[in-house]
């Protein structure tokens, strides 16, 4: 990271220590002379790199985990002939030049000794404390799988676990794979490839979310190296041939300069070159390139306000590209991002993109969730703190997108979806936050839906939500949720009730698909039930009279519940665009396969079938002349009403006093103030129908209650 932005507190001047070039780390800079004796110096760079973030931190606790480190590696060497020991002290390096503390560089030094040496954790938890121990066994678990093809999917959930409970094991696992990127040339190239590959679909989007984007930026070009070897060649070539005595960029830059002095505001101005992929992704989008293309401006001041003074002079003192402002101070980003992006226009049209931040805010920007420290200590010191009695440790830093990934993980079924999903969830760049009825927060990826507010509320008891309010006004499952909005879940007292296929076009999050897809797999003779038509598991067997035969029941005619129709053996079941129920008059039409659906008479399938020519078969209801066996069934009800509040909460308790439970409802968008509400049914009794679609018209506000008619196409 850039060393100006290594002390937030520090005057706004150029730093005179030189910056250490991370991707230069050689053996020689680490190990210094051969001789054994010096080896403990290997960590100087370490040392320097740590104080500058950290003035006052003890090295003791590092010298004594490299003495560990260095002794227990002995020997063992890698692939590129360099002792094995430069590999922990790299990545730790890089670690202290982000400004992680103690802790984790001990940890990051001590990284690879459980699973490569004799050194077990209870020696690490007996030299360096609980904390560490932690840390090097999460960083271990993540190494228990080679990387295979098939076994990736599985080491990245495991990966997922272990940062779940500290985001410093993902740091050091980031770091660790960094280090491996740079000195991927010693591999065959297909492997080289595949682990580029893994690296650019799930490494790079976890470092954009955890924030670092110092590693994210390196990680991306060396993928990019690998992956597309001419595209980086071409690049490469345009980023070289781009300097020269007349850069536009340096022009805007003292121009700034200049006119932020004569504003008595103190700040200091940059030229922040872009990376490789960076250059890479203006040049497919522009076609061309500008010369001020190669990088943008930075400006770094002390406080939040002068943030905004240095934005006022800008666009005061330049033409400002309106288009190209966007404020994430006032809303940062998911990842913990703050910064004012805007753009400039300088003398002869030349645009320049400038980022305004305090100090504070490129530590972050740059480091992420590294420069926040120990999260579980008050200051972010590195202090020894023992394991919660409970098991559970509360991570202050962890954001909203890694645990909702560690909640779905669970219920991911096989490392097939959980390699899809994962790639779908860490796809979502932005987050909004909603707030429960109940006064808690939900954060969500942008584009959710009522269907995923429902899902990471209740969890699988979302399976019989029917409805919504948002902001107080009822809503469909499938309105698509703001940042800032109010959400309350509306849920059926059917415990038997089950989501619709339909959700799955509505939901966002992992948790939702996976949930979902779960039950519809786990109930796939309810998916004709949840559109309206009734289940046949729920629908009263009639009974069997002893002396009953199979060819006897033939000559009776098929039945399904309660109905019969005409032809022996039919398959027979109820339409569900107008769920016939007793004493409806029906009728029956052969469709594919030979059975035979019982629509109502005045069905508009029933007249449109007649008029094609088809024959009717004839239906009855099975009535034995006691009017109490017409027996339980599902109906499909609509009620047209008046919009107002807490209607919809009104109607479900009229249904649920009368004994009705909801098997699925929509709620259609008002229009001119009126709403109209569908309801799919379980009735105990058919015979009941009445009293219930009477007593829901005494709802206020309902002004008609009837059956549904929906235009359906049977074949």
């Amino acid at each position: 990271m850039s060393a100006e932005a290594t002390n937030p507190g520090a005057p706004l001047r150029r730093r005179s220590r030189p910056r250490i070039d991370l991707r230069r780390i050689g053996r020689v800079a680490l190990l210094g002379p051969a001789s054994r004796g010096r080896l403990p110096d290997a960590i100087g760079h370490v040392a320097d790199a740590h104080r500058a973030h950290h003035p006052d931190a003890d090295l003791t606790i590092l010298r004594r985990a490299y003495v560990l480190a260095e002794s227990s590696h002995r020997g063992q060497m890698r692939k590129s002939g360099e002792p094995y020991i430069t590999h922990p002290l790299a990545v730790t390096l890089i670690l202290a030049e982000l400004g992680a503390e103690t802790t984790t560089l001990t940890a990051s030094l001590l990284h690879d000794t459980v699973e490569d040496t004799e050194v077990t954790l209870d020696q690490v938890r007996a030299q360096f404390g609980e904390e560490v121990c932690y840390l090097v066994d999460g960083v271990t678990k993540l190494e228990k799988v080679d990387y295979g093809a098939a076994a990736e999917p599985e080491t990245f959930r495991k990966m997922l676990v272990a940062t779940g409970n500290d985001v410093r094991v993902m740091s050091i696992k980031l770091a660790d794979r960094l280090h491996n990127m740079r000195t991927l040339g010693v591999m065959r190239p297909e492997k080289q490839a595949r682990i580029a590959k893994v690296t650019r679909d799930v490494l790079i989007p976890l470092a954009e979310r955890l924030g670092v984007q110092a590693l994210k930026t390196e990680l991306e070009d060396l993928a990019f190296a690998i992956l597309h070897p001419e595209e980086y060649e071409h690049t490469r070539a345009l980023i070289a041939g781009s300097g020269g005595d007349e850069d536009p960029l340096t022009e805007i830059a003292e121009r700034v300069t200049t006119t932020l002095r004569d504003a008595d505001i103190s700040a200091e101005v940059m030229i922040r070159p872009r990376h490789f992929v960076s250059v890479h992704r203006v040049r497919v989008k522009r076609g061309e390139l500008r010369g001020t293309d190669f990088g943008r401006l930075l400006v770094l001041v002390a406080e939040d306000a002068d943030c905004y003074a240095v934005l006022g002079e800008l666009h005061t003192c330049f033409t400002p590209v309106i288009s190209e402002f966007k404020d994430f101070i006032a809303a940062p980003k998911f990842n913990l991002y703050q910064s004012l992006h805007t753009a400039v226009v300088g003398r002869d049209g030349a645009v320049a993109e400038v980022l305004i931040r305090t100090h504070r805010m490129h530590k972050v920007a740059e480091a992420g969730v590294v420069a926040l420290g120990n999260p579980y200590t008050p200051d972010g010191t590195a202090a020894q703190q023992s394991e919660p009695a409970d098991g559970e440790r509360a991570d202050p830093t962890r954001p909203g997108w890694l645990s909702r990934l560690l909640d779905w993980q669970e219920s991911a079924p096989d490392p097939d979806t959980f390699w899809t999903t994962l790639h779908a969830d860490l796809a979502q760049d932005r987050e909004i936050t909603v707030f429960s009825t109940e006064g808690g927060t939900l954060g969500l990826p942008a584009g959710a839906s009522c269907v995923d507010a429902a899902y990471a509320q209740y969890g699988e008891e979302a399976h019989g939500c029917i409805g919504a309010r948002v902001n107080g006004r009822l809503a469909t499952l499938s309105t698509v949720l703001s940042d800032g909005d109010t959400v309350q879940p509306l849920l059926s007292s059917d415990a038997t009730s089950g989501p619709s296929p339909d959700w799955l076009d509505h939901a966002r999050t992992a948790a939702a698909r996976i949930a979902i897809t779960g039950w519809l797999d786990a109930h796939p003779d309810d998916t004709q039930g949840l559109v309206g038509q009734p289940d046949p598991r729920r629908q009263p067997q009639p009974q069997q009279p002893a002396d009953e035969t199979p060819d006897s029941r033939n000559k009776q005619g098929a039945r399904v519940a309660s109905v019969a129709v005409d032809g022996p053996g039919t398959a027979v079941r109820l339409a569900g665009c107008c769920t016939p129920v007793p004493p409806d008059e029906v009728t029956g039409f052969t469709v594919r396969g030979g059975a035979v659906t019982v629509h109502r008479r005045e069905c508009p399938a029933v007249a449109r079938m007649r008029a094609d020519g088809r024959p009717p078969v004839g239906a009855r209801w099975n009535d034995d002349g006691d009017r109490r066996d017409a027996g339980e069934c599902r109906v499909t009800l609509v009620a047209e009403s008046f919009g107002r509040p807490r209607l919809l909460a009104d109607l479900t308790e009229a249904i649920a006093a009368a004994d009705a439970a909801i098997v699925s409802a929509t709620v259609e968008p008002p229009s001119e103030q009126r709403v109209r509400h569908t309801y799919t049914l379980h009735i105990p009794d058919a015979a009941g129908l009445p009293g219930l679609m009477r007593a829901m018209r005494d709802v206020p506000g309902v002004y008609d209650v009837s059956r549904a008619q929906h235009q359906t196409t049977t074949t």
